[in-house]
Formats: C-alpha cells, sequence, structure tokens
C-alpha cells in the first residue's frame, strides 16, 4: 500500500459491500493513453489494473498507468477560483474570475496591441478537445502567439515534413507491424513507449528471427541491450552520422533508383552532399567503426527498413536538420510511404495546422524572430519575448495543462520573465510551480472528471479512439477546459446571438440539432467562425458536457479520407456514417478502431505541388555542408569548465513530467538520480549516493549520485519531471534549472536538452 492507494498489482475482484465499482478508462499520462479499469469507492479510484478489452493497448500498461491515481486524488489539486491578492490567494466566485480576466486581457489588447498575448499548453494528453476553444478564443484576440510543448521537441521534424511532403503535419511512424529492420536512433522505448505496447512490441521483435533491431545511442540502453546491431554513438554527432550514411549508401551504388525516379524529386542537388564526403573520418569522429556503419547502411537501404527517432536525435545538436537528413536516408532507400517502411498515420484530425513561414501572414516573435511550426512558437523564445522593452512585447500570458517552470528549458528565465507579465492566467487541475505565479488561477476537471479523449494516438493502418468518460465526481467547482473557454469567450462578446431554435433542437435530437445547426449557419456566417462556442452554449449543455459535444461535431465535418476510412473499419457508408461512429465511441468506454487506411496506398499522402516527395530543402544547404568531419571534431571539444556532457531527460518509469505532483507513487525508488559512469566518478573521486552539484552556464542543482555502468564515460544524465513543490518540500532536482533556454535549434528553436556542458562537483 502507498498512500492509500494499491497501485502496481492490479486486482480483479469487486467489493460490492463497499459498493466499490470497476470503470472502463485510459490512462492520461502519456500519448499512448493505455486502457485501464479503476476501481472506484466513496468517490475515490483505490485500485488500477490494464483493460484487457481495450483494443489497441490488449491488457497492457506501464506503472505509470497503474498509479493513475495520484494524478488524481492528492492535496495540491484546484477545487474554486483563485486570485492573487497581494502575496496570496483567495477565493473568488467563477463570475468575477471570468468577468475580471476578461476586463484586463481585453484592456492589454486594447492599449498594446494583439501581439501583446500568448497562449501556452491548450492541447495535453490528458485534453486535446480544448485546443479548438482556445486556439478560437487566441483568433478572436488577433493573435497568433500559440506555444506548445511540440514546439520543445517535434517542430523541426514537423518543418521537414512540410517541405518535403508539403504538409507539416504529414509527420511519419514505422509500419511497425511489417517492418523486418527496425532502426531506433536516440530513442528508448523500453521506458519512453510512443507506440502501442511498446515494451511487449519490443520483446516479440527483438526475438524474432526475421527481424532485426538496430539501435543507435550512445548509452547502452535497455533497449540497445536488445538489439541485435548496436551503434554506441558519440553524443551529438547524429546528423554527421546520417549524411556519413547516405553518402555511402550513393558512393556504392544501393540507393532504390525506381523509387527515386517515380516519387520524389531534387536528388541531382543534393548529391553533391554525399559524393565526395569522407566517410571514414566521419566515422572515426562520430566514435563507430566504418565496416559496422557500412553494414547497416546496406541492411537499411536492401531490407523492409524503417527508422525511429527520438528525443536523443530532436533534442540534440542539428536537431533540425538531423531529422532532415533522416527523411532523406528514408526516401533514397525507397522507405517513405510505403508498407514496412515509414509512414503517415491517419487520424480523426491532423496534428495541427500547416504554417508556411514563407509567407507572410505568419508572424514571427518580436524579439527573437522565430516562425510557428503546425501554428506553434517554441517555448524556448517566450522569457525573451516577455523580457523585453519592444512596444509589442508579450504582456499577457494564459497557460493551460502545462507547467513551464518545471517543463520547459531555463526555469530562472521563465521566472524572471513572468513575473514581468501584467496578466498571467493558468488553467490546470493542480497547484502547479506556475501556478503560484499566475494572477488567476481557474481549476480544471481531470480527465477523470470529465468526458475527454487526445484524439491523436497514432497507429497504422488503424485509426483509434477512446472517448474517456466521467469515473468520478469533481471535488468544489472545476469545469471542464473547454467550458472555461466558452465562459470567457461569452464574457468578451465574442460569441453572436444563437438562435432560440437551435437551443430546442438540441434537446430534441442530434438528427434535428445538425438539421437546425445547418440552417443557421447558413442565415448567419458568423456562427461558423465561432463554431465551439456555439456547439458548446447549445448542444454541449444539452449533453452535459462541452467536449462530449465538440467530439460529436468534429465527427461531421470530418474529411473525406475519414469516411473512407470509417467504412473500410466496418461502419455502413452514408449520411448518417458520421452520428453511427458516435454512437459506436459512446457505446465503447474501452476505446474502438473507427477507421482503417488503404495500406498499399500511402504515398497518397504527398502534398507537394508536384506530388512527389522535394528531398532539396534550399535553406539548409549550407547547415549540411558545415556538418563535416573536422568542424564537428573542433565543435565538440570540452573544457575544463564544463568537461562533461549532461543528457537532460533521462526517461525512466519513475518519472511522468510534472504531472504526478504526489512523491508517494516513487516511494522506496531512486526516483531522482544524477546517472555517472564508474570510470566519471573515481576521476572525480565521487561514489555512489552522495550529494553531488551540478553546475551549466543556466545555473546550479544538487542531487544525488548514482554511478553505473548504464553511462557513458563522459556523459551524465538527469531526469526530467522533480523538482516538484509538493506540501512545502522540495522533491527531487529541477533539471530545466541547468538548461538554458537560449541553447536550442538554429531554426525552430527546439532546445538542445541532449547536449547541455556542465561539471560536477562534490558538496
Amino acid at each position: 500500500m502507498m498512500g492509500g492507494y494499491l497501485m502496481e498489482k492490479p486486482v480483479n475482484e469487486t467489493n460490492e459491500s463497499t459498493g466499490a465499482v470497476w470503470k472502463k478508462t485510459g490512462c492520461a499520462l502519456c500519448p499512448q493513453n493505455c486502457g485501464l479499469e479503476v476501481l472506484v469507492e466513496n468517490n475515490r479510484i483505490i485500485r488500477v489494473k490494464p483493460d484487457k478489452e481495450n483494443p489497441r493497448s490488449e491488457g497492457y500498461c506501464c506503472r505509470k498507468g497503474l498509479n493513475i491515481a495520484y494524478y488524481v486524488h492528492h492535496t495540491d489539486r484546484l477545487t474554486h477560483p483563485l486570485k492573487k491578492v497581494g502575496n496570496d490567494f483567495v477565493r473568488i466566485s467563477w463570475e468575477q474570475a471570468i468577468s475580471e480576466i476578461a476586463d484586463k486581457l481585453g484592456k492589454v489588447v486594447n492599449e498594446y496591441g494583439p501581439r501583446s498575448v500568448a497562449f501556452m499548453g491548450l492541447a495535453g494528453s490528458t485534453c486535446v478537445s480544448e485546443a479548438a476553444y482556445g486556439m478560437r478564443m487566441l483568433k478572436n484576440l488577433g493573435s497568433q502567439y500559440y506555444y506548445n510543448a511540440l514546439g520543445a521537441e517535434l517542430t523541426g521534424l514537423f518543418w521537414g515534413y512540410g517541405r518535403m511532403l508539403g504538409k507539416q503535419y504529414l509527420a511519419t511512424i514505422p509500419d511497425d507491424d511489417r517492418t523486418d529492420m527496425l532502426m531506433i536512433i536516440g530513442w528508448n522505448p523500453w521506458m519512453s513507449h510512443q507506440m502501442p505496447q511498446a515494451r511487449r512490441f519490443l520483446q516479440n521483435f527483438s526475438k524474432d528471427p526475421e527481424k532485426l533491431l538496430v539501435v543507435i545511442d550512445p548509452r547502452r540502453s535497455e533497449t540497445a541491450g536488445k538489439a541485435d546491431i548496436y551503434l554506441p554513438i558519440r553524443p551529438g554527432t547524429d546528423a554527421l552520422l546520417t549524411r556519413a550514411m547516405i553518402a555511402i549508401i550513393l558512393q556504392e551504388g544501393w540507393q532504390n533508383q525506381e523509387y527515386i525516379d517515380l516519387y520524389t524529386d531534387g536528388l541531382e542537388q543534393i548529391k553533391p552532399w554525399f559524393v565526395d564526403f569522407d566517410v571514414h573520418e566521419a566515422c572515426r569522429v562520430c566514435g563507430l567503426e566504418y565496416e559496422l556503419v557500412k553494414k547497416v547502411a546496406h541492411l537499411f537501404a536492401t531490407r523492409k527498413s524503417s527508422l525511429h527517432q527520438d528525443l536523443g536525435v530532436l533534442m540534440n545538436r542539428h536537431s533540425t536538420l538531423t531529422t532532415y537528413l533522416q527523411n532523406i536516408l528514408l526516401a533514397i532507400c525507397g522507405r517513405l510511404l510505403v508498407p514496412g517502411g515509414n509512414v503517415v498515420p491517419s487520424s480523426l484530425v491532423p496534428m495541427g495546422s500547416h504554417t508556411d513561414e514563407r509567407k507572410d501572414k505568419y508572424w514571427r516573435t518580436v524579439q527573437t524572430d522565430y516562425f510557428p511550426v503546425l501554428g506553434i512558437y517554441p517555448p524556448n523564445v517566450m522569457p525573451e519575448e516577455i523580457n523585453n522593452d519592444h512596444p509589442e512585447r508579450l504582456r499577457a500570458a494564459i497557460v493551460t495543462q502545462c507547467n513551464p517552470l518545471r517543463s520547459y528549458a531555463d526555469t530562472t528565465a521563465f521566472e524572471e520573465a513572468f513575473s514581468k507579465l501584467d496578466l498571467l492566467v493558468t488553467m490546470e487541475i493542480a497547484m502547479t510551480e506556475t501556478a503560484r505565479l499566475a494572477d488567476y488561477i481557474l481549476p480544471a476537471r481531470s480527465t477523470y472528471e470529465s468526458w475527454d479523449t487526445s484524439y491523436l494516438q497514432f497507429t497504422f493502418p488503424e485509426v483509434y479512439l477512446q472517448m474517456r468518460r466521467p469515473v468520478i465526481k469533481p471535488a468544489g467547482e472545476p469545469l471542464e477546459l473547454s467550458e472555461i473557454w466558452t465562459r470567457l469567450a461569452d464574457e468578451m462578446g465574442f460569441i453572436p446571438p444563437i438562435p432560440e431554435a437551435l437551443y430546442e433542437a438540441a434537446n430534441k435530437s442530434r438528427a434535428e440539432y445538425a438539421r437546425v445547426l445547418f440552417s443557421s449557419v447558413q442565415a448567419d456566417p458568423k456562427l461558423m467562425r465561432a463554431m465551439p462556442f456555439v456547439v458548446a452554449k447549445t448542444l454541449g449543455k444539452a449533453m452535459g458536457s462541452v467536449q462530449l459535444a465538440w467530439l460529436w461535431a468534429i465527427l461531421q465535418v470530418a474529411s473525406g479520407e475519414f469516411r473512407e476510412n470509417a467504412v473500410r473499419a466496418g461502419f455502413k457508408p452514408g449520411a448518417n456514417l458520421s452520428d453511427d461512429v458516435f454512437q459506436a465511441i459512446v457505446d465503447h468506454p474501452e476505446g474502438l478502431w473507427i477507421g482503417k487506411a488503404d495500406i498499399d496506398n500511402n504515398l497518397a499522402s504527398i502534398r507537394t505541388d508536384d506530388k512527389r516527395i522535394n528531398l532539396y530543402i534550399p535553406e539548409v544547404e549550407d547547415w549540411v555542408l558545415s556538418v563535416s568531419p573536422q568542424a564537428e571534431e573542433q565543435q565538440l571539444q570540452l573544457d575544463e569548465q564544463y568537461p562533461l556532457i549532461l543528457m537532460a531527460g533521462r526517461h525512466m518509469d519513475m518519472n511522468a513530467n510534472a504531472s504526478m505532483r504526489n512523491p508517494e507513487w516513487n516511494r522506496g525508488r531512486r526516483a531522482c538520480t544524477l546517472a555517472m559512469n564508474p570510470a566519471d566518478a573515481e576521476r572525480l573521486q565521487l561514489a555512489d549516493g552522495q550529494k553531488v552539484k551540478v553546475t551549466t552556464e543556466a545555473g546550479t542543482e544538487e542531487i544525488e549520485l548514482e554511478v553505473t555502468e548504464d553511462t557513458r564515460r563522459g556523459q551524465v544524465l538527469m531526469p526530467q519531471g522533480f523538482g516538484l513543490v509538493y506540501n512545502g518540500e522540495v522533491y527531487g532536482a529541477n533539471v530545466n534549472r541547468l538548461t538554458k533556454n537560449t541553447n536550442r535549434d538554429r531554426l525552430v528553436g527546439t532546445p538542445l536538452h541532449r547536449f547541455v556542458r556542465c561539471r560536477v562537483e562534490k558538496i
């Protein structure tokens, strides 16, 4: 037992004498959203077990999912709107909170213009539904400044796909079920799942004699230990290695020329980057044997191969460039958009909007000159956008579903910047470190107290969706996030008059509501521009959930591709298809497959003007050419001040970003340590269990040392998601105190957390 919750050993019995009931739901602590069953007694989750009936996870989940009660039930939960008065918070009514926030937000925009306002968060794994409401609100205010966690991890990848495939949301995933060679780069799926049933899949794949698992990682991770071929790459040399692999393939003539001729454009323009490239010297700088790299390149070019890169690449040196080169590697081997290769997964809604920075309509940040990708600006630049003297600097921010003071780089910079805002509002389920700096805190219902989904659980070819429903009742007055946005929009006058007939139709039937909604929009186009809020106030009120109503609305306007996928999954074609899918989702609390893509026609995803994969991106040509063995060798040199490389963000089954505030869920575990190789520990005269001081250009943190062979010499590892203040005590060390926000990708601003120069000393 831990704090009253038995988590890690699921049980099957229901205690009828106490009224305890098992209910189906899903995990909300990562995008995989594994199916769960929870035992609820006296309005509390007291036990958790994997849901064997969930078609996507099939009884699989990690220990984070088994501990979700700690996410819901803890002393930091927010129950009522709060306003900061002096240094304290006082409880206020929803009416007062919404009225005062609307008034202050309006004054900021009126005085300083729409560029003075930014929203952050909006689409966490617990509630993607609110994104439509928050983004509609942002547009009503006239602003484009939207900051999200994707801008701290994936936007370089999306940018490259936008140029190569035509739309930024066409990012690919490995076709896991059909690939026979999976190359994993900078990813440890044994600890960081990012795919359904990660450990189960990895175990089966690694044992299959017909499959080949290749892992490229500086350290021998849990996943690397299961690989058929392991390349212990030197930290920070992923771009150099990828350029070398492409060069080997082109120099040896192993490329898939038929595929290149049929589906790509631009090979002749990029060939000079590789034909005379010194691959032997590049491999030496990467710390790898040339013959082994050559063998992997040949296997990748000749097998049914795919690759999956993760934060070891996406948050490392040359982040955007590396992912672009990896896409070139896939393309010249004929492994993009084909069965068994890397494919574009289908979904109900796209990941985000395509925002091509070459078009003037998309803003750049006023101080740092960064552009949006997928409509998202990089969180790393936000402190600078606040902390400056520009007349259009950021002055107001609304933060939902995220805790930038623990989730994003450079805690010190965020603390200083947020203190200079004219208005900071958080919408959250917990009193986070960020919330403590806010002027107003608005309590949101958790995903277990509302109808919720994440929409973006990518699989191929199936399309999955689970609409989690309330399994417990909220304490106090928290609201669905989408409801909070609706109230704020209403107060600011952003919702036009709604015909009484629409309210009446919402209480009759969905078919009648659809008919009246269509005719109402035709009569008054202003209703279309406020559609999320219109649905919230009418159908949302009738259903008792804004977010459930919005799911129905999304299905009504689903794309033709989705409708074809739904029919392929077994739904009957016709006018009622969308409503049939909605009803099926409601009828299946365990989740279900709502679509199935055409496996053999993934190339139809291409949206470039010439319908070909565009290999040449001119803006990064000089960047590619700068990644040479000689230049990299020089730039990778360490100095006496910072002789070690910190990997900020070690993945373990004991971290859950900043979502699990109660440290009881990790009682008895070494959850937050600095991992160091024994040789480095001996050289520095440090011992396991000792407290040490880690220093970088950004700051200093004290942390317990863990001496382990799992860590590479010269590299230290520290997890993210700690340093939380709970019941007045700090739990663990905050790695983002050590990461400088200006240490970022030159093109899209992604933080380079996997290559932070540091030193470690005795205390």
